[in-house]
């Protein structure tokens, strides 16, 4: 098929400005030079306390920022404006837990996870939990869970950064030619390829620039470049928020306009050539296009024509189907003199499918249960709800990054300032997200089958349309620093754990300074780098990796840790049995979801997540481990609860001073 008897019209979305570069850029110096500040502050100080709790003396802005930072992670800005944009209004019901989270979870466990871990002189969260419930079992387990668990948390993190660089520099030369060197590189790697070397080389720049950063500062460097974006979060979203609002003309005439949207088909297509092309031939990324008189299509990804074969890879592509929207993107975006595709090529359409739920119907955006690719009863029914506003709030609480977090403030007084400000600043947070993403999808439309890139994208169009372009590349630093903040904490977590819970305790004997330093610089190296590698591949949706990974650690966290500092009683089987069953709970949710949709999708009884059926069971575990042995030796609670803390074991008991 040429194109010229398919009446094709092809436009590319505006380059990004060189201010926006240049604004992104200064803010990733400021990252290194706070980096570079924190390894002064280290050198004078005990590695350890340091390097992974920075001292224990943060202030209650440090520690506001730092705990609100390391929580909106990739997630927040990634996968989550993109589940708004594919889904609609029904997001607001799912995320409004997410506000109460500073409240239960600071509230819940802040205290005394401060208290216990200055007494203790705990470091991590494993070695806390080891000193709670001696033997190698429970701190072994924790220490497995929380490595495993947290390095797949941060495939997503990797993911999102990568695609912002791509998103920001796909469209220069320098990057162009950089990405097609990476692609000749990386060409006989299997390990290497990814289906954009754009993005290879952004995921490489970002690895690179956060292990670098993190292993150099520890604890404070992370909570030095937390205190600069949760700064640039906040105002980063509040401006996105008013250029959004100011260019859709308002949320009444968005939801007006979203409201007669209806959900794209999602395919792929192939681009050819007759041999006329003697070089590599690049379609690029996010080029309109339309076939015949009434179809019309967006490609997610770029396409590279190879002049030996004279064919692309096939290459996400999407198709508008609303009458009203084709007409106001034709209006919008190929209006005036178009740039045409290069000459001889041919257009491959494979098969395009509808959304599941929502397909052809208009209001399916501004209405429970939103429009779904994959499931017949829409995306979230109401009955759903209520299970995710309990999801954020105690699975918040639940995730061993905000415990480590809790361990090294000052005082109690730094805990309450906290409480109170994190509450207005998620609000200030998550409500105007879901506006600017719901408003996104009236302005960039088109990018469903990659979403995650709609913050980078949409950045770049409302700040190059409010002629402001410097301002873009503050906007998209936002959701830049939230993965560099959760990448920066939770690298910092696993590498502590496998050095201070593995490590030392293995080896008999005092192991020098020199030691610890090495290991745990080669650890956050290793680390970084492994995870980089997983990253080259990730799934689809960031948020569906970032909701599993957050259910998998309250399931097997929250319970263990919220009965171990209140409840004398609670010994290390009641941990074993409590983590086990939590997490097993949970993760057969997935596994009858699996044998029953044949897709890595979860099972939801009684319209619950899955994460709340493995609190509960971890619960349930729990007791059963607890109440059917011996109560802990009496010196542990003493250790941890006072003489004549109430619950304690009775005086003579001969079941007290036993070890479990």
């Amino acid at each position: 098929m040429n194109l010229d008897s398919f009446n094709l019209l092809a436009v590319t979305e505006a380059g990004t400005p060189i201010a926006a570069l240049v604004t992104f850029i200064l803010y990733s110096v400021a990252v290194v030079l706070l980096a570079v500040a924190s390894q002064v502050v280290l050198q004078k100080r005990s590695f350890l306390q340091e390097y992974f709790l920075g001292s224990r003396n943060l202030g209650w802005i440090a520690f506001t920022l730092t705990f609100a930072a390391t929580s909106a992670s990739a997630g927040s800005f990634g996968g989550f404006p993109a589940k708004v944009y594919n889904h609609g209004w029904v997001l607001g019901l799912w995320i409004a837990g997410y506000m109460a989270v500073p409240l239960v979870s600071l509230g819940l466990l802040g205290k005394r996870l401060n208290r216990i871990s200055k007494e203790t002189g705990s470091i991590t969260m494993p070695e806390m939990i080891g000193l709670r419930f001696p033997g190698h079992a429970v701190r072994g387990l924790a220490t497995g869970m929380i490595v495993v668990l947290m390095s797949i948390y941060l495939v997503p993190q990797f993911k999102m950064a990568g695609v912002i660089l791509q998103s920001l520099l796909h469209d220069f030369v320098f990057w162009q030619t950089a990405a097609g060197y990476m692609q000749q590189l990386t060409a006989d790697i299997p390990i290497l390829q990814a289906d954009d070397p754009g993005y290879l080389l952004g995921l490489f720049v970002f690895s690179s620039m956060v292990i670098v950063y993190t292993s150099l500062g520890g604890f404070r460097a992370v909570v030095w470049t937390d205190v600069l974006q949760g700064i640039v979060m906040l105002f980063g979203v509040l401006g996105l928020l008013v250029l959004v609002l100011s260019q859709v003309g308002g949320l009444t005439k968005a939801t007006q306009t979203l409201a007669k949207m209806q959900p794209p088909n999602l395919g792929m297509v192939e681009f050819s050539t007759d041999g006329s092309i003697d070089q590599p031939t690049r379609v690029a990324m996010d080029t309109w296009f339309e076939v015949g008189p009434d179809r019309l299509f967006r490609t997610n990804a770029a396409a590279y024509i190879d002049p030996e074969t004279g064919r692309s890879a096939p290459i996400k592509t999407v198709e508008i189907m609303g009458e009203e929207e084709k007409q106001r993107i034709r209006r919008d975006l190929l209006s005036g003199a178009a740039p045409a595709l290069p000459p001889g090529l041919t257009v491959e359409l494979d098969e395009f499918h509808p959304y599941a739920y929502g397909a052809g119907k208009e209001g399916v955006y501004t209405t429970a249960p939103g429009p779904s690719a994959r499931s017949e009863v829409g995306f979230l029914p109401l009955s759903l709800a209520f299970s995710f506003f309990l999801f954020w709030s105690i699975g918040g609480s639940g995730q061993p990054s905000n415990m480590i977090r809790q361990m090294s403030f000052d005082r109690v007084r730094t805990l309450k300032r906290s409480m109170i400000f994190l509450t207005f600043y998620f609000g200030a947070i998550y409500f105007p997200l879901v506006v600017i993403f719901v408003c996104g999808r009236v302005l960039v439309p088109g990018l469903d089958q990659d979403p995650d890139r709609i913050m980078a994208a949409l950045s770049l169009t409302a700040a190059t349309a409010a002629d402001v372009p410097w301002l873009a590349g503050l906007l998209i630093a936002a959701p830049f620093a939230a993965a560099m903040s959760t990448v920066d904490s939770f690298m910092l977590m696993i590498s502590s754990s496998l050095v201070r819970d593995i490590y030392q305790p293995m080896v008999k004997g005092d192991v020098s300074d020199r030691t610890v330093k090495m290991l745990s610089y080669g650890c956050t190296f290793s680390v970084g780098t492994i995870v980089m590698l997983v990253a080259i591949s990730p799934p689809k949706f960031l948020q569906d990796l970032v909701v599993f990974t957050s259910g998998g650690l309250s399931s097997s966290f929250l319970v263990p840790v919220f009965l171990g500092v209140y409840w004398t009683r609670y010994n290390s089987i009641g941990a074993v049995c409590g983590m086990l069953t939590g997490f097993f709970t949970f993760l057969s949710m997935y596994g009858i979801g699996y044998l029953m949709y044949g897709s890595l999708r979860a099972y939801e009884p009684l319209s619950f997540d899955p994460m709340i059926v493995g609190v509960l069971g971890s619960g349930i575990g729990s007791l059963i481990g607890c109440l059917s042995s011996p109560p802990p030796p009496r010196n542990i609670v003493h250790m941890f609860f006072g003489a004549k803390s109430p619950g304690s074991p009775a005086k003579g008991d001969a079941a007290a001073s036993e070890t479990v």
